[in-house]
């Protein structure tokens, strides 16, 4: 199975990275399109989107000024089958798109894909005190997986901080 397009392009407001795509991600080519996955039905309810789009639509939140990438590009069931050589390499490679492209803020789905990318621990859900690029703003957000038991509204509530760093001024 292939990798999954990235959707990048230069200063756009919010870069979404995950862990990698899903094996339906995989077959589709398109970002969180698991039909367990809650990431639209998340930025929609948190008036991130101006309305729910389906993954099919990924590309156009590009005209949002919103793009995706993952850590790793290889589609897999769970992330558990992420080796660590993939993860060292995708450092390297994420933080080579965040340096080229600038987003505004990168928000990362999920606190294993941050620690992954910053070698740390324990930090909390939001903004990160020391970004790994300077100047960027690193926000932290629980993964929107259907194998993740947060609630949906606390989901909600963490990922609509993004609003304050992004420009974001969708409205639900």
């Amino acid at each position: 199975m292939e990798p999954i397009s990235d959707h990048l392009e230069d200063h756009l407001r919010i870069l979404f990275v995950g862990y990698n795509p899903s094996l339906r991600s995989g077959e589709t080519g398109h970002h969180y399109a698991s039909p367990s996955n809650r990431f639209y039905r998340i930025l929609d309810q948190a008036g991130i989107t101006p309305r729910l789009y389906k993954p099919q639509e990924d590309q156009d939140l590009l005209q949002l000024g919103y793009g995706f990438t993952n850590i790793v590009a290889r589609p897999t069931l769970t992330a558990a089958e992420i080796t660590p050589e993939e993860y060292r390499e995708g450092r390297l490679i994420l933080r080579q798109k965040i340096v080229t492209y600038r987003p505004s803020v990168v928000c990362f789905v999920g606190k294993g894909v941050y620690e992954q990318y910053s070698g740390r621990r324990g930090m909390s859900w939001g903004v990160q005190p020391e970004p790994v690029v300077e100047g960027v703003i690193e926000y932290v957000c629980p993964s929107s997986s259907g194998l993740v038991r947060m609630k949906l509204e606390e989901m909600v509530d963490i990922y609509r901080g993004i609003k304050d760093y992004s420009g974001t001024e969708m409205g639900n």
